[in-house]
C-alpha cells in the first residue's frame, strides 16, 4: 500500500469516511482513521498495518502494553485504540427483535468479551431487570495480578441507575485457578447483604479463566 502523502486526499481513511461510511474501510484504514499519523520514518499505515495483523490473531490478546510497543504508536495512540474498543464493548449493535437474557452461567460466559485471558483481575457487573433481560454490562474495577479491590458502593451505584431487580458479578483469576479465595467469600458475603438492603438481588458470582467457570450459586457459597 502506498504512503499516506502518496495517496490522492479522496482515497485517505477519514476522507473515505466521510464520503462512503466506515464500512467501505479495511481493517488497516480503519486504524489508521483513528491513530492519524505515524512518527518519522514510518508511516501511519505501516503502524495501523501491524495493529491490524495483531488484531486478526486475537482481540484478546492485543493489549493496550502490546498496541504501545508496536513502533509508532507509544501510549496516545494505544489509549486511542483502546478506548475504541471500550465503547464498542459498552454499546453493541442492537438488533432490535432480539432481547439479551440470561438464565444460567453460560449466557453470562458469553458476554464476557474475553476477560478470562486477561493478565488482572477485572471485576464485571451485569444488571438485570425483574424478567432477566440485560439492562447493562461494565468493568468495576481492573485489580493486581492475583486480587481486585471492589467495594458494594462501586457495585451497586450503576445498578440502582439502572433501576436494576438483580445482578450478576463475574471476576478473572489470571492464576488459572477456580477456587475461590477467602476474599471471594468475603466480598460475595458483603455484595449479597448489601444488595439485601437495597433490594437488589446478586443472583451470583462466577470466577472465569481460560479454561472454564465456577459459579458460587452452583456450589453453595451463595
Amino acid at each position: 500500500m502506498k504512503k499516506m502523502v502518496q495517496m490522492p486526499e479522496c482515497d485517505r481513511p477519514r476522507e473515505k469516511i466521510r464520503r462512503l461510511g466506515p464500512a467501505a474501510l479495511s481493517d488497516q484504514e480503519l486504524i489508521a482513521a483513528i491513530i492519524g499519523r505515524g512518527v518519522r520514518g514510518t508511516d501511519v499505515l505501516s503502524v495501523a498495518g501491524e495493529i491490524a495483523r495483531e488484531l486478526k490473531a486475537g482481540r484478546e490478546n492485543l493489549t493496550y502494553e502490546k498496541m504501545e510497543s508496536v513502533h509508532g504508536m507509544g501510549p496516545a495512540k494505544a489509549a486511542q485504540i483502546s478506548a475504541c474498543f471500550e465503547l464498542s464493548r459498552r454499546y453493541p449493535e442492537k438488533d432490535p427483535g432480539k432481547v439479551l437474557r440470561v438464565s444460567r452461567p453460560e449466557d453470562v460466559i458469553a458476554m464476557l468479551n474475553g476477560i478470562e485471558f486477561k493478565k488482572q483481575e477485572h471485576f464485571v457487573c451485569i444488571t438485570l431487570n425483574g424478567a432477566g433481560e440485560v439492562l447493562g454490562n461494565r468493568i468495576i474495577t481492573v485489580g493486581l495480578l492475583n486480587h481486585s479491590l471492589v467495594h458494594p458502593r462501586e457495585v451497586f451505584a450503576d445498578a440502582i441507575t439502572d433501576r436494576a431487580a438483580s445482578v450478576i458479578c463475574v471476576h478473572n483469576h489470571p492464576s488459572g485457578t477456580l477456587e475461590p479465595s477467602q476474599q471471594d467469600l468475603e466480598v460475595t458475603r458483603q455484595l449479597t447483604e448489601a444488595g439485601g438492603i437495597l433490594g437488589i438481588r446478586v443472583l451470583d458470582h462466577l470466577i472465569v479463566t481460560r479454561n472454564g467457570y465456577l459459579s458460587m450459586k452452583e456450589k453453595g457459597f451463595l
